[in-house]
């Protein structure tokens, strides 16, 4: 189980953390993969916009390659049952706890006058969304770990206190490392709402996508061979790792090495690697995101199956609370 929040544009970081290990899933697992549209409540509440970024965020799932008759493809506010749970694991979070977690400090830094309740128990329902599933893997990118072990923390909470309904969620990265993509600018990782002109988006075109590689952060070069990378290279270079044959990069390593690199001629090697790899996802999400009967078709399928699986866990809690009076 895994979840997007729709506000703002996909970008590279979100295909290679999250959505490709969703399509990988999909084939081997039985998968819930949501568009968290009550999360985006807690830092954008002006939702003028927000039935077009669902839109676009599904229509980016699927152009990824998420398949909507193999997985569960729904919108959070669908699903009833998430709000239950929520409350419930919400008298099992302290304050103290949920003031400590690094998303919650940097996001009421961020918006100083919208502290709300919501912002603080983010990580609850977080947790609600994935026990609410009985979830046991998340593919979520290295920024999520903290959250992902408070879920760990209110589902044993909750078995300790009431008997045990649920199972330890796990991050998932088929065996790999969890991936965190560098911004352009090597400030951080690329983002939805911050540094824009830094995060290659899946809906960029080819020369916007060509603008924002060639600004990429370099220097002159090393003066002597072997000459360890500095962050702002060792980023680029990441990056083609992700878009760039095997081929090509050890060709840029080398040159690299050797002190004989030209960034702009890398630059540009990068630029085209990502257009072609970026393009078919464009074109097929604008596709998709046209076709509103199909986008219907897909939410509510996809409500159907996580509602299904809600219903039947949620069956079990009030039973394991003592809610059941008759």
């Amino acid at each position: 189980m895994s979840g997007i929040r729709p506000t703002g544009f996909l970008h590279l970081g979100n295909y290679f953390g999250a959505l490709r290990n969703y399509v990988r899933m999909q084939d081997e697992y039985n998968c819930y993969f949501m568009v968290a549209d009550l999360h985006s409540l807690t830092t954008h509440p002006d939702t003028k916009e927000l039935k077009a970024n669902v839109e676009r965020v599904l229509s980016e799932n699927i152009a990824s390659g998420l398949d909507p008759d193999k997985v569960a493809l729904y919108c959070q506010s669908h699903i009833r049952e998430t709000t239950e749970l929520y409350l419930y694991l919400n008298m099992m979070a302290y304050k103290g706890e949920l003031e400590k977690t690094t998303t919650f400090k940097d996001k009421a830094r961020q918006q100083p006058d919208n502290v709300n309740a919501g912002l603080l128990t983010y990580p609850v329902l977080q947790a609600a969304d994935i026990i609410l599933h009985k979830a046991t893997l998340v593919p979520v990118g290295k920024d999520q770990e903290q959250h992902l072990e408070m879920a760990r923390t209110f589902a044993n909470r909750f078995n300790h206190r009431y008997g045990n309904v649920f199972p330890e969620p796990q991050a998932f990265n088929f065996g790999s490392e969890l991936v965190k993509v560098p911004s352009l600018d090597g400030a951080g990782k690329m983002s939805k709402s911050e540094n824009q002109y830094a995060t290659i988006y899946l809906s960029d075109d080819d020369e916007l996508i060509r603008k924002k590689v060639m600004k990429a952060k370099t220097d002159s070069g090393p003066t002597e061979p072997n000459t360890p990378k500095p962050d702002y290279i060792t980023n680029i270079f990441g990056l083609m790792q992700l878009v760039s044959q095997p081929d090509v990069i050890r060709k840029f390593e080398e040159d690299y090495d050797q002190c004989r690199i030209r960034y702009g001629d890398m630059k540009k090697q990068l630029a085209e690697d990502m257009v072609t790899f970026i393009t078919p996802i464009r074109r097929r999400a604008d596709e998709i995101r046209n076709d509103g009967a199909y986008l219907k078709k897909v939410m509510e399928q996809g409500a159907e199956k996580a509602s299904q699986s809600a219903r039947a866990t949620m069956a079990e809690v009030r039973q394991a609370i003592g809610l059941n009076y008759y």
